[in-house]
């Protein structure tokens, strides 16, 4: 190992005077893991038990063995050089060690119970974060310098797959998941550490945004006036607690995208690569997610579509991602989109990427597990610096002897040699074929290889360098599984996975002969197998079952581990045996193992080291005589099922050990090996090696000899100078393996040997063909009756009854495959018929009229059960003594008011008649007020409540339980109904079968032609006919049983003789029939059927008739004439009878059919009723439904509030002990600036003695502070870093204060004394000055931590504020919800029965809203008219009296207006009298004439 330094184990001595000890010198594996820079120059991964160091120049390891196990998780810090990983136990640990002393730095031990996950550095500052999944999902910050928690939190289901700090800050943590992305932000506040988490809302599956909304109070659900509020999905679902804030149901969850990697920025923003291609941009304080855009190159037609990162890395103007199809590319990104460009192709899958400290290298490992450094600069280069194998190692062993080289094979073929000494491989070659064993000979630098499919490779490796193939066997077509030399090289022993043992010569001058095989226990010599002379066979029995079994090199004793107990034990062999005896063995020697699981056993190469491993995972090697363990080392981990195989070399200085899972191939050396131990191991190494050195030399020669033709290929090339060949199967032709061929060659000698006999038996064969194709022709011109079958004629016995067993598991087959097709319908019958029939307590039937298209239907019933009777009976109880409670009442207040108010006696009496009409009338409801018409069918509906007074939950359930016993008694007094008019017309029908058949006898007597109705029941009449299957109903033929056939046929002649003899015995029936029709008298009936012989005579012509003849002539046309109107007469009345029976069938069935169709209308009105009261059921379900609703939202709103009250405890908590901690840390700072300024002022004070010019330069010289000068990158390293200079560290700050009073130190040198300045005032002023200097440090760092509370408490603050808006929000839901309550109880949906032409609203339409309308009693509306009708004919006569006296106003008026004009009318007439001038022939003829 590397740097000379190896891990030592601890020792187990077998003696006083042994003391030996294994140590690691290197160790081989490959990563599974990801691969993490420590410095610039070294990589390390984990591996097994080990943490592998990589130089990446010189190639050299360095290995670091965790002592509890396998190596969990790794991480690395740069700055500090260390490294972190965790190990895989019950309650793991996180180791941190230095590098390069690889001295454990501190143990990190949490409460974590299975594993961790997860781990991660901070760049800045000693913060190590880990995080581990089931059953915990606890994210953690350490400080991992003193070993304390900071802080934690779990997120419970979450399984996270990476996480990271944030480069440029590291107080923000990404932690992402297949489906989430979370920014963890730490807070602190002086030594108090705060975790707290934000979620990344990610677009949907296209890239288009999410609109969520709020699921706890939604402000846009809408309001429903009908059918109450309109609540939260969480509320309907009936959820209370936590579950109901992220309660999301099936179809609102929208595919999201999946993130797969992520990386920050120097902006400490996200870019998150996603399965489905698309590439992220996350905001890091707002979490603000754009999708950004990818632009296309038609320049790069090659270019993939849509790329999925299979790992993310930075760089400057955007981002290294990989894929999984082996390409690493590179994406430019600009504002918000991308382009993508190919920036290397690799051998195969990337799994990881990772920059160096300096960006200058970029390591890319792939999926296969090597490691390469792309060096970036003028000219490019990429090295490999861990070249990978195709899979585990599955073989390995020493090439002889076994000091400098060694082998390992991969099961997909691979062949790889390494250097002993520091594990660098030095050539490859591939057989392409899967491989399953290897080992190396003693006797010549050769080696041979087992495969899967039967082939033996035997390769020649004396030039290390320059591997090939010399010779190749093909065994048998079973796998190769074990590969075994004997000490001295000379025989090769190859097991089969069929149990066979080959022997081949192992000497190359043989060209690899084949000796033979063994199988089981018998061993013949015709086809390969060896003979039993050559090798004896002996069976023990023992007590114990082994896992495992060595001979020592004396054949005296076995060494076996033992499978089901912890022993390992000795057993001499007996000196005689016979082969065909089982001996008993007992233990020689038996000590405990001290190992757990199944283990091994392997005997060194001198025979005295006895070398045990098992699952456990350690090695230990035992003294041969004794069995006691004298050295032991953990080289692997039970976790991976411990070790798989190991090989110790030829002096036994050197062992390799390979684990099973892990994939780890370690080397162990002797450290310290104790006296004769050494001794004799290399003394016999010396001897074998001398005795072997010669039959080398020789052997290897015949290995120089042209090898066999294969393809070969120079795929392949390794970093050094050697060059390295593919091999490829190449044989054109189908290769016959040995075995076969062995077998071939045995038939053919046995043919050869007995070739005359098969002459004789093919002579006999071709005559006897001969004989059956004559017997055959034969066969063919025989009658069908007499002919053979076909196979009748064949030979084969044998194959006629494989033909006839065929045919019979055919037939059983189908025939069970038809029973239980059967029996699978009839179960699927009995199920049906269960449900559908049996249970119905009224079986579904129906009615059809006689002459109409009518059908009446029954209603289907089932039995009630006895819980819903209980549940009946119950309510019906409490409905009863509810009302005799209410009656009891009202007689106690009627004899309280008759004491109390005597006087009113009257009026009392007629309130209390009017209160007992209103009672009946309430009791006797109409039935638009109950909602229903079930009254019309005689139910009872006292016990039901008002529809008005359905507040509680209690009168609900009892009034849905009132109205199912009311449908039930709904359908069955329609059923009682229905039953009767079944019975009617079963009535009918029996009644118009009666007299059908009297219809019948008189159209056959009348020889009419007429078809007689019968009515008929039909299947939906009598459904129980559908249940029974009829003869006729069976199309297929039924089949017949031989032995049903047999019984038949025996039954056949006896039923034909009985039947025979029943009809010989009838003889007097027979003869009544033939002389007198069947009857001994004649019947009124046969009148229409009689007929009157003609007399003989009338054959002749009437002239030769004699008068007796015509006088009976005349007799016999009397006779005739009397008979046809005997006829006509009878026949009349027949066709009246049969009019009254037509007349009376058809009146009695109309009036059956209209008797049906009142029963159809009373089914309309009983369906109707049902119906009715099935909506009233629905809506008190509904409410019920919707109380429970409001219930659990109110429930989920107080359990809310609680939860938000307590967290508003503890945020005033936290603001109460933030400010206690800031006003004692700036009290803190107070003093020192105060301290400071006391410095300060004091100087003056202190160097009071000496002058004041010197005092001024003194202050001068006190103020002055030194320049650091800070470390000033390369341009060139500076251009590379794309995050730049990062803030500082506690580590960085340690080492500014150092360099600060280094230079202070020069500051002090006696040499910037001020001239004629005492020494010892000087060294005062020194240590004045560096006194003031620390205090301004203290003071600084004392600020930025005062900045970093102020800043900590003021987010409290914001927390607490936004918690106790939560609350008050939470309060106002609570109040609205209660409002919602409230009226929702008040606010009832009842159901009324309106008649066409009563709704009181204008513009009546079919709607649900009645929003104006008022729900009022009618009699309120009569009383209302009635009052409103009397103020009317009050104001009309008002009116009309009002009319009359403004009438007599207006005549008053009228006339005195009148009298004015006629009084005006005479004055004016006055006035004209007074003014007329009269003349005098005016005044003569005016005045009177004198009288005569």
């Amino acid at each position: 190992m590397a740097q000379n330094r190896e891990r030592e184990e601890t020792s187990y001595a077998a003696s006083a005077t042994s003391n030996a000890t294994l140590s690691v010198r290197w160790v081989q594996g490959f990563p599974k893991q990801d691969v993490h820079f420590i410095n610039e120059d070294t990589i390390c991964y984990p591996s097994g038990n080990y943490v592998i160091f990589i130089n990446i120049e010189t190639k050299k390891k360095t290995v670091l063995q965790c002592i509890n196990g396998i190596v969990g998780v790794v991480a690395t810090n740069i700055p500090y050089e260390v490294v972190a990983f965790s190990d895989r136990k019950l309650k793991p640990n996180i180791y941190i060690y230095n590098f390069p002393g690889l001295t454990r730095r501190t143990k990190l031990k949490g409460n974590i119970l299975l594993d961790y996950t997860l781990l991660a550095f901070s760049y800045c500052g000693t913060y190590l974060a880990s995080y581990s999944s089931l059953p915990e999902f606890e994210l953690a910050l350490w400080n991992w310098e003193s070993n304390v928690i900071l802080c934690k939190k779990s997120q419970p289901g979450l399984d996270v797959s990476q996480l990271s700090f944030n480069p440029m800050n590291w107080r923000q943590l990404c932690l992402s998941s297949p489906s989430t992305v979370n920014v963890w932000t730490i807070e602190r506040s002086n030594q108090e550490h705060y975790i707290k988490a934000k979620s990344v809302k990610l677009p949907l599956e296209d890239g288009t945004s999410v609109n969520e909304t709020d699921v706890l109070f939604p402000h846009s659900l809408p309001k429903d006036p009908i059918y109450g509020p309109v609540l939260p999905l969480s509320a309907i679902a009936g959820l209370v607690g936590e579950e109901a804030e992220t309660f999301r149901p099936k179809d609102d969850l929208y595919p999201l995208l999946h993130p797969t990697m992520h990386c920050w920025t120097p902006s400490s923003d996200l870019y998150v690569g996603c399965e489905e291609g698309h590439l992220l941009l996350i905001n890091g304080e707002t979490l603000k997610v754009t999708v950004l855009q990818k632009t296309e190159d038609t320049t790069q037609s090659d270019e993939p579509h849509h790329i999925s990162p299979v790992t993310l890395v930075y760089q400057k103007d955007g981002v290294f991602a990989s894929g999984i199809e082996g390409s690493v590319y590179s994406f430019i990104i600009k504002d918000s989109s991308y382009k993508v460009e190919n920036f290397l192709e690799t051998e195969g899958p990337v799994e990881h990427l990772t920059f160096s400290p300096s960006y200058k290298m970029l390591l890319i490992l792939t999926e296969k597990g090597s490691v390469c450094i792309y060096t970036f600069g003028e000219k490019p280069t990429i090295e490999k610096v861990l070249d990978a194998c195709d899979g585990k190692f599955l073989a390995f062993d020493f090439i002889t002897p076994g000091t400098k080289y060694f082998m390992t094979l991969t099961r997909s073929g691979e062949i790889c040699v390494w250097c002993l000494e520091d594990c660098t491989c030095e050539s490859k070659i591939y057989l392409n074929t899967p491989s399953t064993a290897l080992a190396c000979s003693p006797s010549s630098h050769s080696a041979v290889v087992g495969t899967m499919d039967g082939y033996v490779y035997f390769l020649d490796v004396q030039e290390v360098d320059s591997l090939g193939v010399v010779h190749k066997a093909f065994l048998s077509k079973s796998a190769v599984q074990h590969l075994s030399f004997d000490q001295r090289g000379i025989f090769l022993f190859v097991g089969s996975s069929e149990g066979n043992i080959f022997i081949i010569n192992a000497i190359p001058s043989s060209s690899f002969q084949i000796l033979g095989f063994v199988v089981s226990e018998s061993f013949t010599d015709e086809r390969g197998k060896l003979k039993e002379e050559l090798i004896h066979t002996y069976r023990y029995e023992m007590e114990h079952t082994l896992s495992s079994a060595v001979l020592d090199f004396q054949s005296n004793q076995i060494y076996g581990f033992c499978n089901q107990a912890p022993y390992i034990c000795s057993y001499l062999l007996p000196e005689k045996q016979e082969h065909t005896e089982v001996c008993i063995l007992k233990p020689h020697q038996k000590v405990q193992s001290k190992h757990y699981g199944t283990g091994m056993l392997y005997l060194s190469s001198h025979g005295l080291w006895l070398i045990t491993i098992a699952k456990c995972g350690i090695l230990c090697i035992r003294d041969i005589n004794t069995l006691e363990t004298f050295a032991r080392c953990r080289s692997h981990s039970h976790q991976a099922h411990g070790i798989q195989s190991i090989r110790i070399s030829m002096d036994g200085q050197g062992i390799l050990v390979n684990g099973k899972d892990d994939g780890t191939l370690v080397y162990l050396k002797w450290k310290r090996s104790g006296g004769n131990f050494a001794n004799e191991s290399i003394d016999h190494f010396q001897h074998l090696l001398t005795f072997l050195s010669k039959t080398i030399a020789q052997e290897n020669y015949y290995l120089n000899s042209p090898r066999v033709s294969m393809d070969l290929g120079n795929d392949f090339e390794h970093s050094i100078d050697s060059s390295q060949e593919e091999l490829v199967t190449a044989d054109s032709k189908k290769e016959i393996p040995w075995l076969q061929r062995k077998s071939q060659e045995a038939v053919e000698k046995e043919i050869k040997m007995f070739s005359h006999k098969r002459k004789e038996i093919k002579r006999g064969i071709k005559e006897l063909a001969k004989t059956v194709l004559n017997m055959m022709e034969e066969n063919d011109k025989l009658d069908d009756i007499a002919k053979l079958e076909q196979q009748e004629f064949g030979l084969d016995l044998e194959e006629l009854e494989r033909l006839h067993d065929e045919s019979e598991e055919e037939v059983a087959k189908i025939r069970k495959d038809a029973e239980m097709y059967n029996l699978a319908k009839s179960y699927l019958t009995e199920v049906i018929k269960e449900e559908c029939w049996n249970a119905m307590a009224v079986k579904g039937r129906a009615l059809k009229c006689f002459h109409i298209p009518y059908v009446v239907e029954n209603f289907p019933m089932k039995g009630r059960p006895s819980e819903e009777l209980k549940e009946l009976k119950k309510v019906l109880q409490q409905k009863k003594i509810e009302a005799e409670c209410l009656k009891l009442r009202k007689d106690i207040s009627e004899v309280q008011s008759a004491v109390s108010l005597v006087k009113k006696r009257h009026e009392e009496d007629d309130e209390e008649e009017e209160d007992e009409e209103k009672i009946s009338r309430d009791s006797m409801l109409p039935n638009y007020l109950l909602g229903s018409l079930s009254t019309d069918f005689g139910v009872d509906t006292s016990l039901l409540s008002s529809q008005l007074e359905l507040h509680s939950r209690e009168e609900k359930i009892n009034q849905i339980i009132l109205l199912k016993d009311i449908i039930y008694k709904v359908k069955t007094a329609f059923n009682n109904e229905f039953d009767a008019a079944y019975k009617q017309k079963e009535f009918e029908i029996t009644r118009v079968t009666e007299r059908n058949v009297r219809i019948r006898e008189i159209i056959s007597d009348l020889e009419l032609e007429e078809t007689v109705w019968q009515p008929e029941f039909e299947d939906c009449e009598k459904p129980e006919r559908t249940l029974v299957v009829e003869d006729h109903e069976i199309t297929a033929q039924k089949h017949v049983s031989p032995w049903q056939k047999a019984k038949a046929e025996l039954i056949s002649p006896y039923e034909t003789e009985r039947w025979l003899h029943s009809q010989g015995l009838d003889v007097r029936a027979r003869a009544l029939m033939d002389m007198m029709g069947g009857v001994l008298e004649v019947k009124k009936e046969d009148i229409l059927r009689m007929v009157i012989p003609q007399p003989a005579f009338m054959a002749k012509a009437d002239a030769l008739w004699t008068e007796e003849e015509r006088k009976q002539f005349k007799e016999y046309e009397k006779k005739v004439k009397e008979l046809n109107e005997e006829r006509d007469k009878y026949r009349k009345s027949l066709e009246t009878e049969l009019k009254k029976l037509q007349n009376a069938i058809q009146e009695s069935t109309q009036s059956f059919d209209e008797h049906l169709k009142r029963l159809f209308e009373r089914r309309v009105k009983a369906e109707m009723v049902v119906n009715q009261e099935e909506l009233k059921i629905s809506n008190l379900v509904f409410s019920l439904l919707l109380d429970e609703e409001l219930t659990s939202r109110e429930i989920f709103l107080n359990n809310y509030l609680v939860r938000k009250q307590e967290e508003k405890n503890k945020t005033s908590e936290a603001i109460r002990k933030s400010r206690e901690d800031l006003e004692a840390f700036k009290e803190h700072y107070d003093n020192l600036m105060a301290e400071d300024k006391v410095l300060d002022r004091s100087f003056k004070k202190e160097f009071s003695e000496i002058p004041s010019h010197q005092v001024d330069i003194l202050y001068k010289l006190f103020k002055r502070r030194p320049r650091i000068h800070k470390q000033k990158t390369h341009s060139e390293a500076a251009s590379n870093v794309p995050f730049g200079e990062r803030p500082g560290s506690a580590k960085l700050n340690k080492d500014t204060f150092a360099h600060l009073m280094k230079a202070m130190d020069e500051l002090d040198n006696i040499n910037n004394m001020p001239e004629g300045l005492d020494p010892s005032v000087w060294e005062h002023f020194c240590a004045t000055r560096r006194a003031k200097v620390e205090n301004e440090h203290k003071v600084k760092q004392k600020a930025t931590g005062l900045v970093e509370m102020m800043a900590f408490l003021r987010k409290r603050v914001e927390d607490d504020e936004q918690v106790q808006r939560e609350i008050e929000k939470v309060f106002r839901e609570l109040v609205l919800l209660q409002e919602e309550k409230v009226k929702f109880q008040l606010d009832l949906t009842i159901q009324i029965l309106l008649k066409q032409g009563q709704v009181e609203l204008e513009n009546f339409q079919l709607i649900l809203e009645y929003s104006d309308a008022i729900l009022i009693n009618k009699t309120i509306i009569e009383d209302l008219n009635s009052v409103i009708r009397t103020q009317g004919q009050k104001k009309v006569a008002s009116m009309m009296e009002s009319k009359e006296v403004h009438k007599g106003i207006y005549q008053i008026e009228w006339e005195h207006k009148k009298m004015e004009m006629e009084m005006e009318d005479l004055n004016q007439k006055a006035w004209d009298i007074q003014m007329l001038f009269l003349s005098r022939e005016r005044q003569k003829a005016s005045s009177p004439l004198p009288s005569t």
